[in-house]
């Protein structure tokens, strides 16, 4: 399964981990207020939690589409599981704590969670620790079969994910599994918040929580007025490794927000991304001085790294780098917020990155 947080298309959950070493809290607390319905772990014994209202399961069956045929959800689920990132944000947001999740084993914390993450669960009286914390399993090798049937879920949510067919098919003998619509990693948050909504009896919660968000994203973009109408690049570099050189096309969630704040995705990756079902394009380091935008974006190791890319004979060739418009960044949890970001990850981003995006902006007037 490849992972939309690392440059090359090839590379799998697992070479990505060997290679990795506040905002609006009301916002949060608002989402989960929607719902009172919320799933323990394996080991609970409590139904009082997660029952369901006479409305919400008057929804069921619901059947969604996706990029494998569809899926029928036949009863409103009381055991969540969910993989890869993104779709335990949205239950969390959602009021509904998952019987088991992935852990966060890249930008995550020592719990293997997020800041965003932790915030939720207090919230739902659900911390790791706690006798209602969801199980933790790991994914740095690949959809973790053996876990997930363990916790014998109702529902599998991969709503944002890379899912194969090999592994929707597996999973589907263990629950209905609802996976992304499409293009694999290329599920905007908007969508899988619609869709698991759906999946778990709760559109009407889901349609506010989109509005709620796109509306705090859009409050606090327009604090900044320099971002509005900058030509932007989000790509990969790293001088130790040439090869891995390259831009996320307009199916990944990091171009996607951008857009979203007023920004222009630059002629180069908009070429690249027309009639692409991949969210990253590899781009020759030789080539580097046609990478033309305003402002480039970038993930990197340390500032170190940063500080070697501008110095490098042919990244540091690349026109935003060369005229003050480069964001590099060595925060993971930031990278992870908004490169797999969701109505919890994004408004918990939005204080640290939007800055970091002026500051480019005006380096470039």
């Amino acid at each position: 399964m490849t992972s939309p947080l690392f440059s090359g298309p090839s590379a799998t959950r697992r070479t990505l981990f060997k290679s990795a070493g506040k905002a609006t809290a009301a916002l949060a607390a608002a989402a989960l207020t929607l719902s009172a319905c919320s799933t323990g772990p394996a080991s609970s014994t409590s139904d009082a939690s997660s029952s369901s209202s006479s409305s919400s399961s008057s929804q069921f069956p619901v059947t969604i589409k996706h990029a494998f045929g569809e899926t029928t959800v036949k009863e409103q689920p009381k055991r969540v599981v969910t993989v890869s990132w993104v779709n335990d944000d949205v239950a969390l947001a959602l009021g509904v704590v998952p019987v088991g999740v992935p852990k966060n084993e890249w930008g995550g914390n020592e719990q293997g969670s997020t800041p965003w993450k932790d915030a939720a669960l207090k919230e739902l009286g659900a911390g790791f620790g706690s006798d209602k914390a969801p199980v933790q399993f790991s994914e740095a090798d690949g959809i973790n079969f053996t876990e997930i049937a363990k916790l014998t879920p109702d529902v599998i949510l991969a709503a944002y994910s890379g899912l194969t067919e090999e592994d929707y098919k597996k999973l589907s003998e263990i629950a209905p599994v609802v996976a992304h619509p499409e293009v694999a990693y290329g599920t905007s948050w908007q969508d899988s918040t619609s869709i698991i909504g759906k999946a778990l009896g709760k559109e009407a919660e889901a349609t506010k929580l989109i509005a709620d968000t796109e509306a705090t994203v859009k409050t606090e973009a327009a604090k900044y007025p320099q971002i509005a109408g900058k030509s932007f690049v989000y790509g990969y570099t790293d001088p130790s490794d040439l090869t891995a050189t390259g831009f996320y096309t307009a199916n990944d969630n990091r171009p996607k927000f951008l857009s979203a704040i007023g920004m222009k995705l630059a002629p180069v990756a908009e070429k690249a991304s027309a009639g692409s079902k991949d969210f990253f394009v590899p781009w020759a380091a030789e080539k580097a001085n046609e990478l033309e935008a305003d402002i480039f974006l970038s993930s990197v190791e340390d500032a170190a790294t940063a500080a070697a890319v501008k110095s490098d004979p042919l990244l540091g060739q690349i026109p935003a780098v060369k005229n003050g418009g480069f964001v590099a960044d060595a925060d993971k949890s930031l990278v992870l917020a908004i490169s797999a970001s969701s109505p919890l990850s994004l408004p918990w981003a939005l204080d640290t990155f939007l800055p970091q995006l002026a500051t480019a902006a005006d380096a470039v007037k």
